[in-house]
């Protein structure tokens, strides 16, 4: 990983008394003697800093590691975000005044004006409530987008929109307008809890098709429309055992490699000091286990170590022409040819360059062969014959990944599916009914465009330089 998405109360920025309290303090009047303790040990140094000095040192700490930071606003009061009624949700609420969180936005992007690894500041996070309007939304993301410009100039503005962050599509007939360019981004929030309960109730193909177009009206569009937008929050339960996350986790990452998506996980920590007044709260989202030591679910890791590069840019070179992968987002694994003609998951930095064609032919650059379909069951081979139905691979289904081609012989319509060793072969289609318990995972595939470079042939990746500080970072990711 490269960046984090790092957060602060407004108070922290506006308050006194809160931002000079010391570390130990902080812990202590909260209970937390263990957790003051482990820092006596582990950072004894900070132990008797101020808070705002404490978050000072963190971003220090990452930019030594080559850590890009978001200066993510989420709250006014410092606590667990966020709930409709905890009088932080909208301009206005309880604990919402607009002025001061101008002053806090204004602040905060002083004190790190000159902090190298400070390269955006999110405005709000998940704002919510009965107070929500687009009105004042307009009115006030703009003042604060300008209040971060005027005090910091070098860093992104990141604007959230409304419902928890989970709806931009007021901005699709009226942008906003602002005194700067070209450092303007927007952010969104998909969960699966944010479907409903389509993941658990429906056809995994309705659900994820159905979940698509809705993140693409509430903002996705904006992609389209030639503005950056960044993915601030996703995330699932990491045991694996909930069975609605992880439909929902195999269809973002299809979107994700489609779109090029730039994303942040909810969330890094293991566990906390203490949330929602319970004391070691183990993160079941987290990367991390409660200790902080491993990774707590090892296979998401190399479900997204594709994507954490971009397939189509920024940073790749001009000179490459862009082509096609074979994505399948259960694995995070593309389609590769090995010898004898065998078609086989691997690591997509050395997939295959393909062509899909207008005719519908999914043909290999290099060779001209086409992908084609021989039976049932049989191991998907190439082939010359691109103009016979067995080579008419057509992405069926509401979910849009069924690479599906009609047999020569009967008509009989199989489906591209990756087996248990990785071997691509073609097979009946699974999950076209509405049976809501089928899985159709394994025959989930994305054909995607990417200018990485041609395995073989010269590829730099070029990063944007940060500046002088201690080692060189790529672009968030």
């Amino acid at each position: 990983f490269n960046c984090v998405r790092l957060t602060w109360p407004t108070y922290l920025a506006t308050n006194a008394t809160l931002s000079s309290l010391p570390l130990r303090w902080s812990l202590e009047r909260l209970g937390l003697r263990e957790s003051a303790a482990g820092v006596r040990v582990n950072n004894p140094d900070l132990l008797d800093l101020p808070l705002i000095d404490v978050f000072r040192e963190v971003v220090s700490a990452l930019a030594s590691n080559s850590i890009m930071v978001i200066l993510d606003n989420q709250m006014t009061t410092p606590g667990w975000c966020c709930s409709r009624t905890d009088g932080n949700g909208f301009f206005g609420d309880k604990y919402f005044d607009p002025e001061e969180w101008l002053r806090g936005l204004s602040a905060m992007a002083a004190v790190f004006r000159d902090t190298k690894n400070v390269v955006g500041m999110s405005l709000r996070n998940e704002l919510r409530g009965p107070y929500q309007n687009v009105s004042l939304w307009y009115r006030y993301m703009q003042q604060g987008a300008e209040a971060v410009h005027a005090a910091n100039p070098n860093v992104l503005v990141i604007l959230s929109g409304l419902d928890f962050d989970n709806s931009l599509s007021f901005l699709s007939p009226k942008q906003v307008k602002l005194s700067f360019t070209g450092k303007l981004v927007f952010e969104q929030h998909w969960y699966g809890f944010s479907d409903g309960t389509d993941w658990e109730n429906w056809n995994q193909n309705d659900a994820c098709g159905v979940a698509v177009e809705s993140i693409r009206t509430k903002g996705l569009f904006l992609l389209q429309q030639g503005w950056p937008l960044f993915f601030s929050e996703i995330g699932f339960d990491m045991s694996g055992t909930h069975i609605a996350d992880n439909r929902y986790l195999t269809c973002f990452l299809s979107v994700a490699a489609e779109m090029d998506l730039d994303w942040a996980v909810w969330a890094l920590e293991g566990s906390y000091y203490i949330r929602e007044g319970i004391l070691a709260y183990d993160e079941t989202y987290g990367l991390l286990t409660w200790d902080w030591y491993t990774a707590r679910n090892p296979s998401f890791i190399e479900r997204i170590n594709s994507l954490q590069s971009p397939f189509q840019g920024p940073g790749l070179p001009s000179s490459h022409q862009p082509y096609k992968v074979i994505f399948h987002p259960l694995t995070g694994l593309c389609v590769l040819v090995e010898s004898a003609n065998v078609l086989k998951l691997g690591p997509c930095d050395e997939s295959d360059a393909w062509n899909y064609t207008s005719a519908y032919e999914l043909v290999l650059k290099h060779t001209g062969q086409c992908l084609e379909a021989k039976s049932v069951g049989d191991t998907a081979k190439l082939g010359t014959g691109c103009s016979k139905s067995c080579s008419k691979w057509q992405l069926i289904s509401d979910s849009r990944m069924h690479v599906s081609a009609e047999l020569t012989k009967n008509g009989t319509r199989v489906c591209l599916e990756a087996g248990p060793d990785g071997v691509i072969t073609t097979d009946q289609c699974k999950c076209l009914t509405e049976d809501p318990t089928c899985d159709p995972e394994s025959q989930w595939f994305k054909v995607i465009s990417s200018s990485r470079g041609i395995p073989g042939e010269a590829s730099v990746l070029r990063l944007p330089s940060l500046g002088p500080w201690p080692t060189t970072s790529s672009s968030p990711r």
